[in-house]
């Protein structure tokens, strides 16, 4: 298929013109299988996300919380899910009519397990639009950067509170946007954040002109509403998986599928508003 190239770029600056925020949901690719993977993508879609993580599942995600530690677990034993799979359900869902930018969130180890030269190869043919590699620091990134910035595929930061004077550096090399974390520790449903995340968030501001997206903790329609009003773009994960974890008994039989289908839509339309 065609590459797909700045499907970020264009969402950021059509939401810009709307005065909109853009609602960025993360699922784990294969739980509960790959199919049903591409079923969640398009009823994110039908419920207004404007952008999907992709998540690789791992046996040892340093920076996920028990939720998405589950639908990793889940998904490997289902089958071993790969990472070429997981890149396989983007073009599965373009086939299916899904238009939305996705990316690719994955830790470095698959990638590199599964060479540069070839992951790149496919990242660019199943039309990945960002990467979100957690758990490769700036200091090392600079092979994969210039791989990603020759294919036009954004390679997303991570900053955090705790990142201090490394947040001018980090965003300063940003490209799509920059992926603020709320809070300090693994991923994970909270009702409280960091102390100082709105001085956090006014610090990246000012260091990038890349829009910032918000993520860690955040759950509720509340949340969005209280991060929109600083960050371009807010990204929703556990609670999302855990309610797709909620509707596993639904989304396993095909009598019911499209009721937990419905049930995960309908969260997610509440969180857009």
């Amino acid at each position: 298929m065609a590459n797909r190239l700045n499907e970020i770029d264009a969402a950021f600056g059509r939401l810009r013109e709307e005065g909109s925020t853009a609602l960025i949901p993360f699922l784990t690719i294969g739980d509960p299988d790959l199919d049903t993977s591409v079923d969640i993508i398009a009823a994110l879609e039908q419920a207004g996300a404007d952008m999907i993580e992709l998540g690789v599942p791992y046996s040892d995600p340093l920076a996920d919380g028990p939720v998405i530690q589950r639908a990793s677990e889940r998904a490997l034993a289902g089958g071993r899910v790969t990472l070429a799979d997981c890149i396989q359900v983007a073009e599965n869902a373009r086939n299916a009519g899904v238009k939305l930018p996705f990316i690719l969130f994955s830790y470095y180890n698959p990638v590199l397990q599964y060479r540069l030269d070839r992951f790149f190869e496919l990242v660019t043919a199943k039309g990945i639009s960002g990467l979100i590699i957690p758990d490769l620091p700036i200091e090392e990134d600079a092979e994969l950067r210039a791989r990603a910035e020759a294919a036009n595929i954004h390679l997303i930061p991570l900053v955090a509170p705790t990142s201090n004077d490394r947040v001018t550096r980090i965003s300063a090399k940003a490209r799509g946007f920059v992926y603020c974390v709320s809070s300090l520790g693994v991923t994970g449903v909270r009702s409280d954040f960091h102390q100082g995340i709105d001085e956090f968030l006014a610090t990246v501001r000012r260091a990038t002109d890349t829009p910032i997206a918000v993520g860690f903790g955040i759950s509720s329609r509340e949340q969005v509403e209280r991060f929109g009003k600083q960050a371009d773009g807010v990204i929703v994960g556990s609670a999302i998986v855990r309610k797709i974890e909620e509707a596993l008994p639904l989304l396993k039989s095909p009598d019911t599928k499209q009721d937990g289908l419905a049930q995960i839509r309908d969260f997610v339309r509440e969180l857009k508003g």
